[in-house]
């Protein structure tokens, strides 16, 4: 795994990933990491990509790992940074994976770099604080809607509540536990303080921009999309992905009984089989 370091048009640091370097031959599939974790590659995947010719490329979220915090920062600004690490790597078309918030910037990604992307996969994601007719906070926990209504009252209001000490307890199902267990166990070496050696700037940013307006709009994503969720999601509940597959003009919804926020990862191979079945 190459990682490299560039600045952004702005004098930003921009940390990013490519499992192989130069590597024309594979399909580049853009991993866009959850909230709050840094931006490598996921582990679990590499055999399945191996198989399936991927090379992985990712970053680091502005505020996570080496990457330099921009507060304010939206769907639509993280996609100009994606873009600039495309050009950099010499990287034209690509495919989007992207879990939980992190399945919010991969659509954000595609509703502006549009026929550059030729597949996008998501699990969990998160549909825009605006969406109409949609019930926003219904059936999230009680700590994690607090936490966004926070963002939603502002950035201030959001770093006050983090240093607050409110404790986040995201209510894990059976089902998800049962994943640290496994390969996904991974989760746990790229989450919480240690992706965030700065202080809290990415998981501020992160739910900030959740709750407010994308600078896109999910509409705009041409390429084929697939859209997974699972039923026992209290931390992002499915009508997220309902709304959005509705509203997505080539959307593939697969909803599973039972799964969790985590465990809905068990179904992240067959995903990346349906990205490449749908790429060139």
């Amino acid at each position: 795994m190459e990682e490299i370091d560039f600045r952004t048009a702005d004098g930003r640091v921009l940390h990013g990933y490519d499992s192989a370097p130069g590597d024309d031959t594979r399909l580049a599939v853009v991993w866009h990491h959850g909230t709050p974790n840094l931006g490598t590659p996921p582990a679990p995947l590499f055999e399945a990509g191996e198989r399936l010719g991927i090379r992985w490329i990712s970053f680091d979220r502005p505020g996570y790992g080496g990457s330099t915090a921009a507060p304010h920062r939206t769907m639509a600004s993280v996609a100009a940074d994606l873009t600039a690490l495309l050009d950099t790597l010499g990287v034209g078309t690509c495919a989007l994976m992207g879990y939980s918030g992190g399945g919010s910037y991969a659509l954000g990604a595609a509703a502006v770099l549009g026929d550059r992307v030729e597949a996008v996969a998501t699990f969990a994601a998160i549909a825009p604080y605006d969406a109409e007719g949609l019930d926003w906070y219904d059936g999230m926990v009680a700590s994690g809607r607090a936490s966004l209504q926070a963002a939603a009252a502002g950035r201030d209001a959001k770093v006050r509540h983090e240093s607050s000490g409110a404790e986040y307890d995201p209510e894990f199902t059976p089902s998800d536990l049962a994943m640290f267990d496994g390969p996904w166990g991974w989760l746990g070496s790229i989450a919480g303080e240690q992706s965030m050696p700065g202080g809290p700037d990415g998981l501020i940013d992160d739910d900030c921009s959740y709750t407010h307006p994308w600078g896109c709009t999910p509409s705009a994503v041409t390429a084929p999309t697939l859209l997974v969720h699972g039923t026992a999601d209290g931390i992002i509940p499915c009508a997220h992905a309902h709304w959005l597959a509705d509203r997505l003009p080539a959307a593939t919804l697969e909803i599973h009984q039972d799964l969790g926020h985590v465990s809905i990862l068990s179904r992240a191979e067959p995903a990346l089989e349906w990205i490449r079945d749908r790429t060139g």
